[in-house]
């Protein structure tokens, strides 16, 4: 099921752990294999970022997506170990390391991206009508942070376009789209159903976004009593058009615990399939780039260890009745680890590949492979939660 080829036994001659000595073997004829072109590719993507990073951000990440659908990108041609095969959502991946929503919102690089490795990809968000978003300039790096801050506000070409590139792509591998509301909309909670009425066929999952920071009134839908509302209309929608298709819920760091609480027990109540945790945040704490006084969602780096916090209080509370996927600040191996061993059965990449390129999903793919197996793992599965004990509030 993945656009990435099946695994073989992990070899030893996987990529040593970043930052940490030794190995597990020493490099057979496949290992200097993947050394060699990994050498090659970073070279061609440092001098491919350095020009990118020259752009305004927004342009920067249109040439990006034009790359990729050109085919300049590397596709991923090694064997995946199959240490990484993954189920989840009833879906048989490859690895766990998909691309969030917002990378590619209008559905224009689906295919490629798959080609480069990622083992799902997320488009979105889309609404039922075209919007254009919140006016330029309304993305910006935060290079010393390695972050970003965005204000889009929702910026899609609206339902129908996406959905005619949806049924032109060519077929395979796991899509999902992100569900978004018009921001004039009368009735923003039916927007949803809208959208997964409209694009179900083509898709595999739907996400619930009611907490991006950059539609005003959005983030108050993740209130109790109008998230099970929400939650409540889409799920029938899904029940009615496509049964098959998987319903999660994506939701902000910047809830309490009681709000997190409040989410866990709507989406065991309302029966929905799963949790991205989480999306971007609006705090500032820590943050040492001049642009950090600009509006919007703060992604990247600093958003790590906050974002973990609240996947990990999800997956104690809800103790593996929903699947949870963890995004947030994910840039290394390690980090897709530890969201992995929070409680994320997937994970989900986007601000570091401004940073590191494309390329960035072997990389943590592979590197996650050797700190499965360097702690006795076989399987993703098995590290799932084993750092947070599952508890039920009294």
């Amino acid at each position: 099921m993945g656009a990435v080829a099946r695994g073989c036994p992990v070899p030893a001659s996987l990529p040593p752990v970043a930052g940490e000595g030794g190995g597990l073997g020493a490099p057979d004829a496949a290992g200097r294999e993947w050394h060699a072109r990994d050498r090659t590719v970073s070279v061609v993507q440092r001098l491919g970022l350095k020009t990118l990073q020259r752009l305004d951000p927004e342009t920067a990440h249109r040439v990006a997506l034009r790359a990729l659908k050109a085919g300049m990108v590397p596709a991923w041609t090694i064997p995946v170990p199959t240490i990484l095969r993954s189920k989840a959502l009833g879906f048989a991946l490859d690895h766990p390391v998909g691309v969030a929503a917002g990378f590619d919102k209008n559905a224009e690089a689906v295919t490629p991206l798959l080609q480069t490795g990622f083992s799902f990809v997320e488009v979105g968000a889309v609404t039922p009508e075209p919007q254009e978003g919140n006016p330029r300039p309304r993305m910006f790096r935060l290079t010393a942070d390695r972050a970003a801050i965005n204000r889009y506000g929702f910026n899609n070409d609206g339902m129908e376009a996406i959905r005619e590139r949806l049924i032109a792509r060519r077929r395979g591998g796991v899509v999902g789209v992100n569900l978004g509301a018009n921001k004039d909309a009368a009735d923003r909670a039916g927007d949803y159903g809208t959208v997964l009425r409209h694009l179900a066929k083509w898709v595999d999952f739907a996400t619930v976004n009611v907490s991006s920071p950059n539609t005003v009134g959005l983030r108050d839908m993740q209130a109790r009593e109008a998230l099970e509302e929400v939650l409540t209309r889409t799920r029938t929608v899904r029940d009615e058009t496509a049964p098959r298709v998987k319903l999660l819920l994506k939701i902000a760091p910047d809830l309490t615990d009681e709000q997190i609480e409040d989410v866990a027990q709507v989406a065991l109540e309302t029966g929905i399939d799963g949790i991205i945790a989480t999306n971007t945040t609006i705090s500032r704490d820590g943050l040492r780039d001049a642009a950090k006084g600009e509006a919007g969602g703060l992604s990247g780096v600093p958003l790590m260890a906050r974002s973990t916090a609240v996947l990990a209080r999800l997956a104690a509370r809800t103790e593996g009745r929903v699947t949870l996927i963890g995004v947030g600040g994910i840039a290394s191996g390690a980090d897709a680890y530890a969201k992995i061993r929070a409680g994320a059965s997937l994970v989900q990449l986007y601000t570091a590949l401004a940073y590191d390129g494309p390329g960035l999903v072997r990389t943590i793919a592979l590197d996650l492979a050797r700190r499965l197996e360097r702690d006795g793992f076989t399987s993703v599965a098995q590290a799932v939660g084993v750092d947070t004990p599952r508890s039920t509030p009294g």
